[in-house]
C-alpha cells in the first residue's frame, strides 16, 4: 500500500517523522512520498528524519512562522492561504504510483486540526485516489477547548475523506509515564499500525511466498464508505521452530507434525483475537463495524493459512457486516509475529459521544464569556461619549 503521507501540524509531523525512520530502519524498500506541513518554524526544524526539502512552512504572511496556537479557525485560514504551495509540492513529487493519500494530524490543536480538512477537500476534488486521515483525539484532561477543536475538525474531515482512522489519546494511559512520554509512546503505537498496513500488496522479500495475499485494492474496499475506523494490533515473539518428527508413512502426517501445525493455527487465531479485542486505536463496539481487515506479518514458518482462516471466520461472527478480508506478509526482518485488525466504519464509539458533549459545553462557555466580557467592557464607559467614527 503506497501512501502519499502528509503530516499536518506538530503532532502529525512528529508521527510522520517516526514513520519515515521506521521504514528506513526496516529497509522495507517501499517508496512513500512524504510532506511535513506546519505553521511553526521551530517544530519543522525539530524533525529528525524527514528531508528538509519535504518540509513546508505555511502561514508566513499571517503568523510569521510562529504557529497558530490552538486557534484551528486560523489554522484553516493559513492552510487555505497557502494551498497552492502545498498542491504544487504534491504535484512535484508525483502521484502516478500512489495508492492513497494519508493525512496525519492532531485534531485538538490549531494547524493540523484546521489545515487537514482544507487539504482533504482539495485532494478529494482533484485526485481519483482515496484520501484517508489519521486523526488524534485529545485526552479529556487536555481541556474543553481541545475537545471543541477536535469536534469541529472531525465533523469537517468526515465530509471530505474516504475514511477517518481515529486514535484516542485518552484511551492510551501508561502507568508512571509523563504526558510527554505518553504521547511519544502513543506515536510509536500509531506507527506500528501504519507500518503493517503499508505492507499490504507490496512486494515480498526474495524467496518469500504469501499464502493469502491482501493487496491495496482490498484495503481500499475495506475503508470505502467515508466512515470512522479503529485499528487493533497485537504481537508475540516468534519462538524457535520446533523440530518435526516424521513417521514412516509417505502419505500421512505424523502425530507430532499435525500437533505442531495445529499449535501454529491456534496461535495465529489467538493473536488476531487479541488485536481485535485489546487496545484499539479508539475504543469502540466491535459489533458495530461494517467491514474488517486482518493482516498477519512475521517469519514464514510462524504464519499459518488455517489460523488466518479461523480468525477470519471468528471476526465475521463479531462484526455487523459480512466483509472480512485477511492475508499474510512473510518477512525475515523481524523476530515477532504481528497481527493488525482494521475495524472499518464503526458507529458505536463512546469517546466520540463524550467529545461532542465536552465540545458543546466548551462552545457555550466561550459564548457566555464573550457576552460577559463585552457587557463589562461597555460598563467602563458610564458617560455618553461619541466615538471618532
Amino acid at each position: 500500500m503506497r501512501f502519499f503521507a502528509i503530516g499536518f501540524g506538530q503532532a502529525g509531523s512528529k508521527i510522520l517523522d517516526l514513520f519515515v525512520d521506521n521504514e528506513k530502519q526496516r529497509g522495507a524498500g517501499i517508496k512513500h512520498n512524504v510532506l511535513a506541513i506546519n505553521s511553526a518554524r521551530t517544530d519543522l526544524l525539530g524533525l529528525r528524519h524527514i528531508d528538509h526539502k519535504d518540509r513546508i512552512l505555511i502561514g508566513q504572511t499571517l503568523v510569521k512562522g510562529h504557529g497558530v496556537g490552538t486557534d484551528n479557525k486560523l489554522g484553516a485560514k493559513v492552510a487555505q492561504e497557502d494551498i497552492e504551495t502545498i498542491l504544487s509540492a504534491i504535484d512535484e513529487r508525483g502521484t502516478h504510483d500512489v495508492d492513497a493519500f494519508l493525512i496525519i494530524a492532531g485534531l485538538g490543536g490549531g494547524t493540523g486540526s484546521g489545515g487537514a480538512p482544507v487539504l482533504a477537500r482539495y485532494l478529494s476534488e482533484m485526485y481519483a485516489e482515496p484520501v484517508y486521515a489519521v486523526g488524534i483525539l485529545p485526552a479529556p484532561e487536555e481541556g474543553k477547548l481541545y475537545s471543541l477543536n477536535a469536534a469541529r475538525s472531525m465533523i469537517t474531515l468526515l465530509k471530505y475523506v474516504d475514511n477517518l482512522i481515529l486514535v484516542d489519546n485518552g484511551a492510551w494511559k501508561f502507568e508512571g509515564a509523563s504526558l510527554k512520554e505518553s504521547f511519544a509512546r502513543i506515536n510509536e503505537e500509531i506507527v506500528r499500525r501504519l507500518t503493517i498496513l503499508a505492507r499490504a500488496g507490496e512486494p515480498i522479500e526474495e524467496g518469500m511466498v504469501g499464502e493469502m495475499v491482501v493487496d491495496s485494492s482490498e484495503v481500499i474496499n475495506t475503508f470505502k464508505g467515508g466512515g470512522i475506523s479503529s485499528i487493533g494490533y497485537a504481537t508475540t515473539t516468534a519462538e524457535p521452530e520446533k523440530k518435526k518428527k516424521f513417521g514412516f508413512s509417505l502419505f500421512k502426517k505424523s502425530r507430532e507434525e499435525a500437533s505442531f501445525e495445529e499449535d501454529k493455527s491456534m496461535k495465529i487465531a489467538s493473536l488476531v483475537r487479541r488485536a481485535a479485542l485489546g487496545r484499539l486505536s479508539v475504543p469502540c463496539n466491535i459489533r458495530s463495524a461494517e467491514r474488517a481487515l486482518v493482516l498477519v506479518a512475521g517469519p514464514p514458518e510462524h504464519l499459518d493459512r488455517k489460523g488466518i482462516e479461523k480468525a477470519k471466520l471468528w471476526l465475521e461472527d463479531q462484526i455487523a457486516g459480512v466483509e472480512v478480508r485477511a492475508g499474510d506478509y512473510p518477512t525475515r526482518k523481524t523476530k515477532y509475529v504481528a497481527a493488525l485488525v482494521v475495524l472499518a466504519n464503526v458507529t458505536d464509539i463512546p469517546r466520540v459521544k463524550q467529545l461532542q458533549k465536552l465540545a458543546v459545553e466548551a462552545r457555550e462557555e466561550v459564548e457566555d464569556a464573550e457576552k460577559i466580557r463585552l457587557e463589562k467592557t461597555l460598563e467602563l464607559f458610564d458617560e455618553d461619549i461619541d466615538p471618532l467614527f
